[in-house]
């Protein structure tokens, strides 16, 4: 087994870093609609809760496009989604339906890891690459190949259990407790996972003698899932 280096990262130190990549963007794609959305239901009711939502969306990435700064992948699918959510809920007349559609998300999303780690490409290993470049020497790695596989099965997991608490929470609270029940319960799934993930990657960095290498463990970690990050 490869000797630890005592310049190697903690868990708290990568969870950190995790937090503060992904950190910003989950509280802007979720946290502040979601805040929103409760206020606006309170004080002015159903509809100007859901223009409440989708004006915080459309004002965030205006906002990017004038300043002319990088606009996150996320925030596009988010307002699409959001834009698509709030459409139909107005169609149907219905808040059920404007919540149950991220429930879909969460599930196609978990199937999408099921089946990357069926064909053998789990899909992990692609987003590791974009969070930091990885060698083919190292992504090849058994012990390397075997991670990413066991992170997309979790993160599989993840979705799947994030849409079958939200659906549970969905037909059995009010509305307004649903919305706060469901960010805590969503935020506590979504650490608890991170926390797993830094876990596992780390035990690989040092079974594979990546410690010395700062850039293998940002390359591991990946961030929240979209339909998590998506639904409030």
């Amino acid at each position: 087994m490869p000797v630890v280096h005592q310049g190697e990262p903690s868990k708290l130190a990568i969870f950190t870093m995790v937090v503060r990549r992904s950190g910003p963007h989950l509280i802007e794609a979720t946290i502040v609609p979601a805040v929103l959305f409760y206020v606006a239901l309170l004080t002015a009711g159903l509809g100007a809760a859901y223009m409440a939502a989708l004006g915080w969306s459309y004002a965030a990435l205006v906002r990017r496009v004038l300043r002319h700064d990088p606009v996150p992948p996320i925030l596009v699918i988010g307002v699409i989604g959001i834009t698509v959510r709030t459409l139909v809920a107005i169609v149907s007349r219905s808040s059920f339906v404007y919540f149950f559609q991220p429930v879909l998300a969460s599930v196609a999303m978990g199937f999408v890891f099921l089946i990357s780690v069926a064909v053998r490409r789990p899909l992990i290993a692609t987003l590791a690459h974009e969070f930091w470049p990885l060698s083919p020497e190292v992504a090849g790695r058994p012990g390397v190949v075997r991670l990413f596989r066991r992170l997309t099965l979790l993160w599989a997991g993840v979705n799947l259990a994030s849409a079958a608490l939200t659906m549970g929470l969905l037909v059995t609270l009010p509305l307004g407790t649903f919305l706060a029940v469901k960010q805590l319960s969503g935020l506590g799934l979504t650490a608890g996972a991170v926390c797993l993930t830094v876990s596992m990657a780390l035990r690989t960095a040092r079974r594979e003698g990546l410690h010395a290498e700062p850039p293998p463990l940002p390359a591991l970690l990946p961030g929240p899932p979209p339909s998590e990050q998506l639904a409030f």
